[in-house]
């Protein structure tokens, strides 16, 4: 069977696999080699994520993830009190749920890798461009969310990858380390610009590339067309694939 990859989080997974997405590149990367599956969830936070827990990773599965990667906390991270209070989870909630989600994934195969990714930063000022392009004056008029706290559920984040050994991508840091990152990576204070979208896609691959499941390294899962002989196909596929 191929190795299975998982992508778990919010919208900016579910988007992941539009033009230019990085779930689209990691796919891309994996083609013939791994399934990349798509499970994001637009406005999920991980009070919600929980309940899909059995739903979507079944402890009894056959074939259970080679690896997830947990990708939430911007909805999680919206302020109480403001137009997205529905989606808020106190930050020690925000630390638990993803915590009772790597044991999940540990309980359907110890063996797999489990990938946390922070927030993204947020650009507070694009927040409100974006919503008074969409409600003109119904829009806001205060922020829904602020980077500050976007980075505070980002170190819950990390602090958790580190107290279980597990990789992280802090996306928070890493964003804001580039002049203009506002513009450059956010669309609309908040979901990614293809340049956005490319700066998870190295950081995923950089952190897979340390592991077993590094695109490089695995074999693909049939014989390439120009080792195919016309006149006697079927030795390619005995080499590579005996089960045939």
């Amino acid at each position: 069977m191929r190795p299975q990859i998982v992508l778990f989080g919010d919208s900016i997974t579910e988007q992941s696999f539009r033009l230019g997405g990085w779930g689209a590149s990691l796919a891309d990367n994996y083609t013939r080699k791994a399934d990349i599956l798509n499970r994001g969830y637009g406005g999920y936070n991980t009070r919600w994520a929980l309940f899909l827990l059995h739903h979507l990773f079944p402890l009894d599965a056959p074939t259970p993830p080679d690896a997830v990667t947990v990708f939430f906390g911007a909805n999680d991270a919206a302020l109480l009190g403001r137009t997205s209070e529905r989606q808020h989870v106190p930050l020690e909630e925000y630390k638990e749920n993803l915590r009772k989600m790597i044991q999940h994934f540990k309980k359907c195969s110890p063996s797999v890798l489990v990938l946390l990714i922070t927030p993204p930063p947020i650009d507070e000022a694009g927040r409100f461009e974006y919503a008074r392009s969409q409600y003109g004056d119904k829009a806001m008029q205060l922020p829904e969310r602020t980077n500050e706290v976007a980075g505070e559920y980002a170190k819950q984040c990390v602090e958790l990858a580190k107290e279980l050994g597990l990789p992280s991508i802090n996306l928070w840091s890493k964003m804001q380390e580039t002049e203009g990152w506002q513009k450059k990576f956010l669309r609309d204070g908040l979901h990614l610009t293809p340049e956005g979208n490319a700066i998870v896609h190295q950081e995923v691959v950089k952190v897979l590339n340390e592991t077993s499941l590094s695109a490089t390294n695995m074999p693909s899962d049939a014989p390439h067309h120009s080792k195919i002989d016309g006149q006697n196909p079927e030795k390619a596929f005995q080499l590579q694939c005996p089960a045939i």
